[in-house]
C-alpha cells in the first residue's frame, strides 16, 4: 500500500473485506476498487480461515486470512506478479507452467495495455494466455 499510495495520481483506491461461508467452510473475501469517480474496476480473492490454526487466536486467524486476500485482489488489481527472489522462481532446468488469467484479471490487463501501463508481449510471455485471450490482444 505504502508503494501505491503515492502513485494513484487523483484516483481513489478502496479495500474492504466480506465473512462468508460455503459448505460449512469459512472464508474471507477481499475486494481490491480502484476509481476516478466515474469508472469503478474492482477485483476480488478469497482466502480460508482456520479458527483453529496453531499459535494463532480466533482474531489472529480471521487478520492472517484477510491481509492474505487483500494482497491478491490487490495483486490482481494492479497485475502484480507475487515472484520471489531468484532462487525461488530457479525451475533447475525444468520449464515453469504460466500462471491463466481469468476473465477479471484479463479484463484489467487489457485495460492497462490500453492505457500504455502494460504491454502484450509482457502478458504473453507471464500468463498462459487462452486462444480467445491472444485473439482479444
Amino acid at each position: 500500500m505504502e508503494a501505491v499510495k503515492p502513485l494513484l495520481n487523483g484516483l481513489v483506491l478502496n479495500l474492504t473485506d466480506e465473512v462468508k461461508e460455503a459448505a460449512g467452510c469459512m472464508y474471507v473475501e477481499a475486494t481490491a476498487m480502484i476509481t476516478d469517480g466515474n469508472k469503478v474496476q474492482a477485483v476480488k480473492a478469497q482466502a480460508g480461515i482456520d479458527i483453529n490454526r496453531k499459535g494463532m487466536d480466533i482474531a489472529q486467524s480471521f487478520g492472517s486470512s484477510s491481509s492474505y486476500a487483500r494482497k491478491y485482489a490487490l495483486n490482481g488489481l494492479f497485475l502484480i506478479d507475487d515472484t520471489k527472489d531468484a532462487d525461488s522462481t530457479n525451475t533447475h532446468g525444468k520449464t515453469k507452467e504460466k500462471k491463466k488469467l481469468n476473465a477479471s484479471t484479463f479484463k484489467n490487463a487489457l485495460e492497462m495495455i490500453a492505457n500504455g501501463e502494460y504491454t502484450a508481449e509482457k502478458l504473453k510471455e507471464n500468463y498462459a494466455l487462452t486462444p480467445k485471450q491472444i485473439e482479444q490482444l
